[in-house]
């Protein structure tokens, strides 16, 4: 028993660990288009995001077009290829179908 209760705590702290890093890159991708994106595009973050759903965002991600639609969308803006990924993360939490709203 007293090594039972010994494990919750290990446990809770691994799960927890664990939920912020898979949220890491929807945070990165956040600051990213706070920092870089916002300022050309004129909107906020959920308003871009919310320009497709999650599906049409995973489409587009998976064909190789999110610079396209990104700078479509950001009036000619480029983004480097490193960011691409951070960012399709951020706009597919926050997608038109998927009920969350981001803080930027």
């Amino acid at each position: 028993m007293t090594s039972f209760r010994k494990l919750i705590p290990v446990v809770c702290l691994g799960i927890s660990l664990t939920t912020s890093v898979s949220f890491a890159d929807i945070i990165k991708g956040q600051k990213i288009y706070t920092k870089k994106l916002k300022p050309s595009c004129g909107i906020n973050g959920g308003r871009f995001a919310a320009k497709h759903t999650q599906e049409e965002w995973d489409k587009i991600y998976n064909m190789g077009k999110m610079s396209d639609e990104i700078s479509k969308i950001c009036h000619g803006v480029k983004l480097e290829n490193s960011l691409i990924k951070h960012v399709h993360d951020f706009v597919k939490k926050y997608a038109s179908d998927s009920g969350n709203v981001p803080a930027c």
